[in-house]
């Protein structure tokens, strides 16, 4: 199958705040009883992981300018209310990490929070300019294709949300892996009807044309889920690489959702659809006789479509999958890490090169570098297996 987009935003990252710009002259009076206030809007993420660091990311509410932060300038970020200053901040800096908060760094914080128009009665940093209505080329490119993605997705939301409860939802989750374990069951009569499937070019341009719609509706779950969630809808666009095209949408600030299931959600949503537009299919391949011309095409479309939902759960960049392992284990750029941290064992520099990363971190990167190797070569071996089974069917 041909891999889904990319569906969420990597923010942007500048410098890191372990050395801010200096802040505006003040007397020392005046800047320890100042009582500084994020912006209304300001965004930031939970904890992640990434390398051997806890981070979080800090995402500007109007320029959509994003950075990260580590645990300690979180520490002092998220109590910047209007109502505190370095005294009241203070005492609880020092108990929760053994030192005092130096006036010195907490002028340096406030400085790079003015300069980056995050505290409240700062200037705006000039807006990020508009993404082109379409770039590339005739062979690779993409279009927007939806003035405002936000609204369009937020209407969508409101028209499917009876059907977004969990009463509904259980059910039809439970359907879904049902239809799952028994196409499982009969994957020989799935193939036997792939492989009739193949040999009948009319038949297999309908299953496909109806694997594009389902990728079509894949993007725009993800879309209608982050609504669900509160999330923010940045782009909906054409994505083509020549000859083929695919729908994408952009979730921009999905990352920024407190807890875990909403992320979990958002980005499991479009493989979840296409399985669940398979159980029609399904029920109707199951009622037909054995004899019945109408089943090669259904098993073909159930098989192929089986392989395309459950693919995009592979936790294997950039398939969704990788993405809801990633919001599970809290660990940002899982793969990419992975690599740095391998990479460096290897470099022969035995426990002393690795021993800035905490031990979990070294046990998420090794178990994951293990562990991507061997889906890999799974994914090889079936596909080689899938093929030669339709060849010799």
């Amino acid at each position: 199958m041909t891999a889904a987009p990319d569906r969420s935003v990597t923010p942007d990252r500048s410098a890191a705040p372990d050395r801010p710009a200096a802040p505006a002259a003040g007397g020392h009076a005046a800047a320890r009883a100042y009582r500084p206030a994020l912006r209304d809007g300001v965004l930031l993420s939970p904890p992640l992981l990434r390398g051997p660091r806890t981070v979080h990311l800090v995402k500007h509410p109007y320029s959509g300018a994003a950075f990260e932060i580590g645990i300690k300038e979180h520490f002092v970020i998220a109590r910047l209310d209007g109502t505190r200053n370095l005294d009241d901040i203070g005492p609880a800096y020092a108990t929760r990490f053994g030192r005092r908060l130096a006036e010195d760094n907490w002028n340096r914080l406030l400085g790079l929070l003015g300069v980056r128009g995050l505290l409240s009665g700062a200037p705006d940093p000039p807006p990020a300019p508009p993404a082109p209505p379409r770039t590339g080329t005739l062979w690779r490119g993409t279009r927007r294709m939806v003035a405002d993605a936000d609204a369009t997705t937020a209407r969508l939301h409101r028209l499917l949300r009876p059907l977004l409860h969990p009463a509904v939802q259980l059910p039809l989750l439970a359907a879904v892996l049902a239809m799952l374990v028994v196409l499982g069951l009969r994957a020989g009569e799935l193939l036997d009807g792939t492989a009739e499937l193949i040999r009948s070019p009319l038949a297999l341009a309908a299953v496909a044309l109806l694997l594009w719609f389902s990728i079509t509706l894949h993007e725009l779950a993800h879309g209608v889920a982050a609504q669900h969630y509160g999330g923010h809808v940045a782009e909906i666009g054409l994505r083509w690489r020549f000859p083929a095209a695919m729908l994408y949408c952009t979730v921009d600030n999905y990352l920024f959702l407190p807890g875990r299931r909403a992320k979990l959600v958002i980005a499991g949503a479009g493989a979840y659809v296409n399985l669940l537009l398979l159980l029609p299919f399904a029920l109707w391949w199951l009622l037909l006789p054995g004899h019945d011309p109408a089943r090669p095409p259904l098993a073909g479309l159930l098989l192929l479509g089986g392989v395309q939902g459950l693919s995009n759960l592979v936790p294997l960049p950039p398939l969704d999958g990788y993405r809801m392992l990633g919001h599970a284990l809290g660990v940002a750029h899982l793969a990419p890490e992975s690599r740095a941290y391998l990479r460096l064992r290897r470099g022969g520099g035995g426990t002393g090169a690795t021993a800035a990363y905490p031990r979990r971190a070294r046990r998420l990167y090794t178990a994951y570098g293990i562990g991507s190797a061997a889906l890999l070569l799974l994914a090889a071996a079936g596909t080689c297996t899938a093929a030669l089974l339709l060849l010799i069917r």
